[in-house]
């Protein structure tokens, strides 16, 4: 049974949703590195010194936006997975999800996937949200290969980067063949690389609008991890 919250907790949590949802709005005007405490603590008429009772510093309330907008990404691919009935079908939802996130936060995906912040330091509070993505693309691929669809390649990899994989697998996806795993991280990588090409209108004049393209990428994807139909 949940314990219920009081009136000052309820507060608090109010208040600390309208800065996080001002700082998304300067995020969107001036981007990462321009994020100021004192314009936030303006905006929402606030001093100071009041903000900084919620977030200390600046890096602070980055983190807090970082591991929200991986959190929020994640729920999206997390259902979109679930819904889905095969590995290769997930593989396609998942892309799609953070396709259709990314459009509808891009200054958020830039936060995460763009330039980074002059000056911040990501803490470790932020290694387990931002590894879900990561997570759910190895998760598709090891129940692919334990479901016997997932067509295993004969790829020679060099020593260091076997030993590499091998430390992921261990973690991730044992049992998934090192070839297998190199081919998923390079279907990942491409992934963000076609979504951040879109956000940026890299194909502008090209392949603009970008839904056939994207979605004969990802078809791709699957078939170079050797994600069967």
């Amino acid at each position: 049974m949940s314990v219920p919250r009081t009136a000052r907790a309820r507060a608090r949590a109010e208040i600390t949703r309208e800065i996080t949802d001002a700082a998304r709005r300067q995020l969107a005007e001036s981007g990462a590195a321009a994020l100021s405490l004192r314009a936030i603590a303006r905006e929402l008429g606030m001093v100071s010194s009041a903000l900084y009772r919620y977030f200390p510093s600046r890096d602070d309330l980055l983190t807090t936006l970082i591991i929200e907008a991986y959190t929020a990404l994640g729920d999206k691919v997390d259902q979109a997975v679930e819904a889905a009935a095969t590995p290769r079908a997930q593989w396609r939802a998942a892309a799609t999800a953070i396709r259709h996130w990314a459009i509808a936060h891009p200054h958020e995906y830039a936060l995460l996937y763009g330039s980074p912040v002059p000056g911040y330091k990501a803490p470790q509070t932020t290694i387990a949200p931002g590894s879900r993505i990561p997570v759910a693309v190895l998760g598709i691929v090891e129940r692919a290969w334990e479901s016997d669809t997932l067509a295993a390649p004969r790829d020679e990899l060099a020593p260091q980067l076997s030993t590499q994989l091998a430390a992921i697998a261990e973690q991730l996806a044992p049992g998934v063949p090192a070839p297998i795993l190199a081919r998923a991280v390079i279907a990942w990588t491409q992934l963000f690389g076609v979504l951040s090409f879109e956000l940026t209108g890299q194909y502008v004049g090209s392949v603009d609008p970008t839904e056939a393209f994207f979605d004969y990428s990802i078809e791709t994807m699957a078939d170079l991890i050797g994600l069967r139909p």
